[in-house]
């Protein structure tokens, strides 16, 4: 077929399509993938534009959280400046020790925990978490000096209807609790929900992990004999309440960071 036949096909399919009714069915399924198509297109333009802007704001909500738990954040603070007096570092679980096999500004610690290079299964999971991380980013903040100040610890577990991703900051020592928060869940709105009430979490500061002999002793419970570890559950919130005791032992003893914190206290970390 030449060029002028094959024009010629081409111009009479076409003046076919356009001299059928506006409402034909044809007409109709061309219009809705013309517009399917251009609709992909924009979201997918856009999806690509706002990608670096997204990954700004969920590292600055990440940091926002951190100074939070420590006690540094207020309205109108200058996130990055004061957050430049953490230091970021990898910890390997298994040794609690320092590595410096990845760099923590670009370890992603969520996307670890699921990676099978980088975690284990777990056989005793009371966190129910299904796998731990070979590694995690912890965060020290340093005083004017250099010196050790607090020490800021990412945890999760799940609750009651989700994971509940939070931080807990330790004193110096590895054993005072500073503070807990949690910055994301989808616990119930009133009751599991009040993880994020400022005078639950208000309770932890002042708390202990760990008595004199090493035993790690922080409980959330209804009573508790012993005041200096213990914090109360939340009202309605039984199993968010028990979720939390169970993610809070598992990171702060052995299977978590519990060796960490020890090779830190006697600086073989």
């Amino acid at each position: 077929m030449s060029d002028s036949q094959e024009h010629s096909v081409t111009g009479g399919i076409l003046a076919r399509f356009l001299s059928l009714p506006v409402d034909s069915l044809p007409r109709t399924l061309f219009m809705a993938v013309a517009l399917c198509l251009f609709c992909s297109m924009i979201v997918a333009l856009a999806a690509v534009n706002l990608k670096p802007m997204q990954s700004y704001n969920k590292l600055l909500d990440k940091k926002i959280n951190i100074l939070q738990v420590a006690g540094l954040y207020s309205d109108g603070v200058d996130v990055e400046k004061v957050f430049s007096s953490f230091e970021p570092k990898i910890v390997e679980i298994s040794t609690g020790k320092f590595t410096d096999k990845y760099d923590p500004s670009l370890f992603d610690d969520r996307s670890a925990a699921s990676d099978p290079e980088l975690s284990v299964a777990l056989d005793e999971d009371p966190a129910l978490i299904g796998r731990k991380p070979k590694f995690a980013t912890v965060y020290l903040l340093k005083g004017s000096g250099g010196e050790l100040d607090k020490i800021i610890l990412p945890i999760y577990g799940y609750g009651l209807w989700s994971t509940l991703y939070g931080f807990i900051a330790l004193e110096k020592n590895g054993n005072d609790i500073f503070g807990l928060q949690f910055y994301e869940h989808a616990e119930t709105p009133g009751l599991g929900a009040e993880v994020d009430n400022p005078s639950w979490r208000q309770q932890w500061r002042g708390k202990s992990l760990r008595d004199e002999n090493g035993n790690l002793m922080i409980s959330v419970a209804k009573t508790s004999s012993n005041k200096k570890f213990h914090i109360d559950s939340l009202a309605g919130a039984t199993l968010t309440s028990r979720g939390v005791d169970n993610l809070v032992k598992f990171w702060m003893g052995d299977a978590g960071f519990g060796r960490f914190l020890e090779n830190l206290k006697v600086g073989e970390a």
